[in-house]
């Protein structure tokens, strides 16, 4: 077992990555008429590695099933981001280990960002002796040996040297519409509060090549719409000596002519002005950015070490408003980070009031073990920081109704996705700016991009008709 050293997290060198192309071939027929149970936690990438997954489950006959008391193996793949995280997996674990009593065949697995974590690791084999195999977030492309060499012994294979890059990797994708591309894994960043670098390790980007020629393989089987995923994406390449640039490697996936691409997540002090030009020069590239604020306050920004101030956040939003015409942006702002003050909170509700973001993503600080913000000394008490989060919300909801409210009675692009959850006569697909909407009378348009008229404007999403 080789379990993740923190200390030793910024001492990797780009060196250390291999650009590896797989070739795997396994018996289909292992375990035929086997049911596997996937049920993933946690941020697009983890979403992403679930397909992948998925397709090396699928490499050895196992077939998928909604219903944990059918499987046959049961995979849980796991974020770290938040304490809330953790939690939500140990409570599943319990149906889990009830399966387990009924049918003692059943293989439990654990994988993903807390599989990384050395303390969680230890805990599972302590507390939970009937989970039979952990795999990390670097060895993905070793879960079929894992399962075919399983005994009755725990079998955990976790790496803290990651360095690798896997080319080459089959994914059984959740959608034959819109579909995510890697095209870097890690970061270099070390935000104090982020436990990122220490479970997906430092940045390692994709050959450029690569990405291009999967998004082509993508737009020949039909596919309308690609997002460009990574933990700090437009960090792209910086890796790599002699490698394009994020905003050449966005251009040159427009030319693939794939009619929608967007990216997650980008971080300001990586965002240039030929990515802005790259966006607002491309009809393809959509007009939509995920640019995370995390707080208003120049001195917490200092404490989570995100390398700009309020200003400098607010005049990149500015110069993006001004060049990308009709762009709809979204952030992420985290409250209660260790010893903030009232006025630092009021300074990023005044970034929030002169942004006007289309949404965000909104949460009270999670100490991670092992980040430096979690040994940071806290004075500010729970309830205060859940009333903080509660007037933030509030402003946010009020703008992001104010946005949406612009779009009533126009007539927007909508990628048609499937039948809506709240009303079998719908379907719901999203605009260019990534906004829901459910359509009326456009259950033969699935897959399609099509004009849907906005009738009605909410907070969250908006109600169309087809036009």
């Amino acid at each position: 077992m080789n379990l993740p050293n923190i200390k030793e997290a910024r001492k990797r060198t780009k060196n250390e990555v291999e650009h590896i192309y797989l070739e795997q071939e396994y018996d289909k027929n292992a375990f035929k008429n086997k049911k596997y149970f996937l049920r993933t936690y946690g941020c697009q990438m983890n979403v992403h590695d679930s397909e992948e997954i998925a397709a090396r489950l699928e490499s050895l006959g196992f077939e998928s099933t909604d219903e944990l008391e059918k499987a046959n193996i049961i995979i849980l793949n796991t974020c770290a981001i938040r304490e809330n995280a953790h939690d939500k997996l140990y409570g599943f674990l319990g149906r889990c280990k009830h399966a387990k009593k009924l049918d003692d065949s059943i293989i439990i697995g654990i994988c993903g960002c807390m599989a990384q974590e050395e303390g969680v690791v230890k805990e599972l084999m302590k507390k939970h002796p009937y989970v039979d195999i952990v795999f990390g977030t670097h060895n993905i492309h070793e879960l079929q040996d894992l399962i075919l060499e399983r005994n009755s012994k725990q079998n955990i294979r976790v790496y803290s040297c990651e360095g690798n890059v896997y080319e080459n990797i089959s994914y059984k994708r959740d959608s034959n519409i819109k579909a995510w591309v890697n095209i870097q894994y890690g970061c270099d960043k070390f935000c104090t509060y982020c436990i990122v670098p220490y479970t997906r390790g430092k940045q390692r980007s994709r050959k450029s090549k690569e990405i291009i020629k999967e998004v082509k393989d993508l737009v020949k089987d039909g596919y309308k719409e690609v997002t460009l995923l990574g933990q700090n994406v437009n960090a792209y390449g910086k890796d790599i000596e002699g490698e394009l640039s994020f905003a050449d490697l966005l251009q040159s996936v427009a030319e693939t002519g794939i009619e929608r691409v967007r990216f997650v997540t980008s971080h300001p002090w990586d965002f240039t002005d030929e990515m802005i030009d790259a966006i607002a020069n491309n009809d393809n590239i959509m007009n939509y950015i995920h640019l995370p604020l995390q707080s208003g306050s120049d001195s917490i920004l200092k404490k989570m070490g995100r390398r700009y101030t309020k200003n400098e956040y607010l005049e990149l939003y500015n110069k993006i408003k001004g060049r990308v015409k009709d762009v709809a942006i979204t952030t992420d702002i985290i409250v209660g980070f260790p010893n903030e003050t009232e006025e630092d909170f009021l300074e990023t509700l005044d970034v929030v009031n002169k942004c006007k973001f289309d949404g965000a993503f909104t949460f009270i600080y999670s100490p991670r073990e092992g980040t430096p913000a979690a040994t940071m000394e806290d004075s500010v008490d729970l309830k205060t920081k859940e009333d903080r989060l509660y007037k933030l919300n509030e402003l946010i909801n009020k703008y992001s109704l104010e946005n949406n409210k612009k779009l009533e009675g126009k007539v927007v692009k909508v990628l048609v996705e499937g039948i809506s959850e709240k009303d079998n006569n719908k379907v719901f697909g999203y605009t260019e700016t990534m906004k829901l909407v459910n359509v009326t009378n456009a259950k033969e348009d699935i897959g399609n991009i099509i004009d849907v008229k906005i009738i009605e404007a909410k907070s969250f999403s908006l109600d169309g008709e087809k036009n």
